[in-house]
């Protein structure tokens, strides 16, 4: 077997915190890629772990964005809405579906909401893969804790794991920006999580080039005391705005109610038709 190999060259030239992260490194590489570790280690006669180049994200990309060459100068656009508010009776979580590279729109069924369990979930704004890669592994790290515990995670515990794993990289050229929601023994819970580590929580998030649009449209039509089908159509109607004036911003609105017995997704609507349609309505 060449594991022996493996960690006898690790732990001779690493530190504890470097072996537990090359550990960490070939677990989630190979939950990636579909392989299995073996895959990831070196042969008999190979005293060290080969590296892909750009191990560092923060100068692989500056590399990039600062080159004095515009030719090879890359600027990193992204645009989203997605938004989560408390209510009466319960969370409710409204995204678009679009993805952009700059000015190209790569996707219009993109699914922004990660549903990390039955009782919890995860928007996406910013990076998708930064977002979809540390939102499941989230989702591991809430099994586990349940496992241990014999009892399910809170909403608070599952937003500070996240907030913790992502600000050991803060610097390193992630771009996350996400809300967690979900349903506990203190109720609903609603968190915003980024990058950089921060960690907040509030009656209502909208995170995205939209938010604005979004924002707006909450602040004329919130209220606490809404019945579930007020909340679910406030929240189509702010993707909607936001998503006929934001660019970046698009595709279908994924609507989600977070409840005492588990989220349910209620619909899934085009956000064209939805425009037009209140245009009609209004004549």
């Amino acid at each position: 077997s060449t594991w022996p190999v493996a960690w006898k060259a690790v732990v001779s030239t690493q530190s504890t915190g470097a072996l537990a992260a090359a550990y960490g490194a070939l677990d989630q590489g190979s939950l990636l890629m579909g392989r299995s570790c073996d895959t990831f280690l070196p042969e008999e006669g190979i005293d060290e772990f080969s590296f892909l180049p750009g191990t560092d994200p923060a100068s692989f990309v500056e590399e990039f964005q600062n080159s004095s060459s515009v030719d090879n100068r890359i600027k990193f656009h992204s645009g989203t809405t997605t938004l989560g508010f408390k209510f009466k009776h319960g969370v409710i979580i409204a995204v678009d579906s679009r993805a952009t590279a700059g000015s190209y729109i790569a996707s219009q069924t993109v699914k922004k909401v990660i549903e990390i369990n039955p009782y919890l979930l995860g928007t996406m704004a910013g990076g998708a893969a930064d977002c979809s890669f540390w939102e499941r592994l989230l989702a591991k790290q809430c099994r586990i804790y349940q496992l241990r515990n014999r009892e399910r995670i809170s909403v608070a515990a599952a937003s500070k794991i996240l907030s913790n794993m992502v600000y050991q990289y803060k610097g390193m050229g992630l771009s996350m920006g996400t809300m967690i929601c979900g349903w506990d023994k203190r109720g609903p819970g609603l968190y915003y999580v980024d990058s950089d580590g921060q960690r907040t929580t509030n009656y209502m998030f909208s995170v995205g080039s939209g938010s604005t649009y979004a924002y707006g449209v909450m602040d004329t039509g919130y209220r606490y005391e809404m019945s579930v089908e007020e909340a679910c159509a406030l929240g189509k109607k702010a993707i909607m705005h936001a998503g006929h004036r934001d660019a970046m911003s698009g595709g279908v609105v994924n609507l989600y109610h977070m409840r005492e017995e588990g989220w349910v997704k209620v619909s899934q609507t085009d956000i064209s038709q939805m425009y037009y349609q209140s245009l009609e309505e209004k004549k």
